[in-house]
C-alpha cells in the first residue's frame, strides 16, 4: 500500500493561515543581507512566505512582519515588486472551483 505524499505547508506572515508551499510566494534574505523575490524557491538564505493576497501584503507591511522575520529592513522596491505580482495573480471568483 502506497502512503500518500506529504505536502510541505508554510505559514503566511500576513495573515498566519498554514497553507501547501507551492500556493504562497516566498521572499528571502540572502547571507549578505539583500531582500528579494525568491520565484523558484531555491535561493540561499532566510524566507518568509506570503500568499497572493494583497490584504496579506499590506497586512505584513503595516506589522513589519518581514522586517522581524529577516531581523533587516526591508526596501521599499521589495514591497513594490510584491505588490506588482500580486496585481498579476488570476483572481479566484466565487464558484469557479
Amino acid at each position: 500500500m502506497l502512503k500518500p505524499k506529504k505536502i510541505p505547508m508554510r505559514m503566511c506572515v500576513g495573515c498566519h493561515e498554514m497553507k501547501p508551499k507551492k500556493e504562497l510566494t516566498r521572499i528571502v534574505r540572502s547571507p549578505e543581507g539583500e531582500v528579494s523575490l525568491d520565484p523558484t524557491g531555491k535561493k540561499s538564505g532566510r524566507g518568509a512566505y506570503l500568499c497572493g493576497d494583497i490584504n496579506c501584503l499590506k497586512k505584513a507591511r503595516k506589522t513589519c512582519a518581514l522586517e522581524r522575520k529577516f531581523e533587516a529592513e526591508v526596501g521599499r522596491a521589495v514591497y513594490e515588486q510584491l505588490e506588482a505580482q500580486f496585481m498579476a495573480l488570476p483572481k479566484n471568483e466565487p464558484g469557479d472551483e
